[in-house]
């Protein structure tokens, strides 16, 4: 199907931070499959971790106990707030497990009318139905039928509009801590540890959205770490990185929030098959690390200093700095897509965004050299926006 707007590049094989096409032009990948290849490509950890599970087992079914589920879910539920875990093919059915797992968990406790979900403007969870009722871009439900009931969308950042909404009806709601398709925008630590007092006075639930933000692309293994525990959630979703490449997400709750979803409340064909769990396993090992993590935020604070020069240099260009840790978003004055194409003509790979942004979403172990690098190549692409704008005028 024609859903797709492809830039005119294939790749034939990646190696690290690099990307080659066909005929051998190398580029270098500043969007890792959009925050995916958070451990760059081909990494020989997780190509072993495959390679090992393949000549084992691939598929069974949740009919029967997977032990490699067992133990990436033990690993998950020890580094973060959660005490269960669902696993799932991809971040949307994650976002889908946790609408649920928040409303049957009040229709556990008798509160059958608590369904509505509050969401906010610019958000993105996901391409199912719901996923799409649940963010807040009208675009993406065009053509799909009358919005679903029992989603609501507020304004981000706007505090009053969000007390006043929440109701008798309210079940949960769902948050980015740090948005990626919306425009990289990051969500404070006090208004974390705010959501997480207005959740506990109202008695509802807490999701967050950590399949772009989380395992360590903020320079905390999850982007809520950064409140210190004081904002933990009820529920959360991750996916991208936690396959390394390979289609893995998972949803993950407290014993409390996750305690209506009995036998038969929830499935999934191919969720925590063996290979995915082998390949999760390595993965999250790789990304927890301090020395990874301390890394990020090294390199962050690099490409932080080096395009607000960039900010003063063109302001023809470049508007605005946004994100947090390695998901960089740059709010532009000129159009975001051609100044994609500007940098791929310098053979560096960025991925878009709302409100008129592009996105750096490098590998998390991205050398400080290749960061300099994208840098200098990014420097390129604003010369080629400058000129494109002023032959223009």
């Amino acid at each position: 199907m024609g859903v797709y707007n492809r830039a005119p590049l294939a790749f034939e094989r990646g190696e690290g931070a690099r990307l080659f096409t066909q005929d051998g032009e190398a580029y270098l990948d500043c969007m890792a499959g959009i925050a995916v290849n958070a451990l760059g490509h081909a990494h020989p950890r997780l190509v072993q971790a495959l390679k090992d599970q393949a000549e084992k087992l691939w598929h069974v079914s949740n009919i029967f106990k997977i032990p490699g589920q067992e133990a990436l879910a033990k690993r998950l539920c020890a580094e973060t707030f959660a005490d269960v875990v669902f696993f799932t093919n991809s971040g949307t059915e994650a976002v889908e497990c946790a609408i649920k797992t928040a409303r049957k968990y009040h229709w556990a406790r008798g509160n059958p009318e608590r369904v509505d979900i509050i969401g906010f403007e610019g958000s993105f969870h996901g391409r199912t139905v719901a996923a799409v009722n649940a963010s807040g871009n009208a675009s993406y439900l065009e053509g799909f039928g009358p919005p679903l009931p029992g989603f609501v969308h507020l304004p981000y950042g706007d505090h009053d509009a969000l007390r006043a909404a929440i109701g008798p009806t309210t079940a949960a709601i769902i948050i980015e801590p740090v948005q990626g398709e919306g425009g990289a925008r990051s969500l404070p630590v006090a208004c974390m540890k705010g959501l997480r007092q207005l959740c506990d006075e109202q008695g509802i639930l807490l999701i967050y959205d950590e399949i772009q933000c989380g395992l360590g692309r903020t320079g905390r293994l999850f982007a809520h770490d950064w409140a210190e525990g004081e904002g933990n959630p009820d529920i959360m979703c991750v996916a991208k990185a936690l396959g390394g490449g390979f289609p893995v997400g998972a949803c993950l709750a407290t014993i409390a929030a996750g305690s209506a979803m009995s036998v038969g409340s929830h499935g999934s064909t191919y969720g925590g098959n063996p290979l995915a769990m082998a390949v999760g396993e390595a993965a999250l090992d790789e990304l927890a690390k301090p020395e990874l993590l301390a890394h990020v935020r090294e390199v962050a604070g690099y490409f932080n200093q080096r395009i607000a020069g960039l900010k003063d240099r063109y302001p023809d260009v470049v508007a605005d700095l946004r994100g947090k840790g390695l998901l960089i978003g740059v709010k532009l004055v000129t159009p975001n897509r051609e100044f994609m194409q500007h940098a791929r003509d310098e053979h560096l790979l960025i991925a878009g965004g709302g409100d008129n942004c592009v996105r750096l979403l490098p590998p998390l172990n991205l050398t400080l050299d290749e960061a300099r690098e994208a840098i200098a190549r990014f420097e390129a692409a604003c010369e080629r926006a400058r000129a494109k704008a002023q032959a223009a005028a």
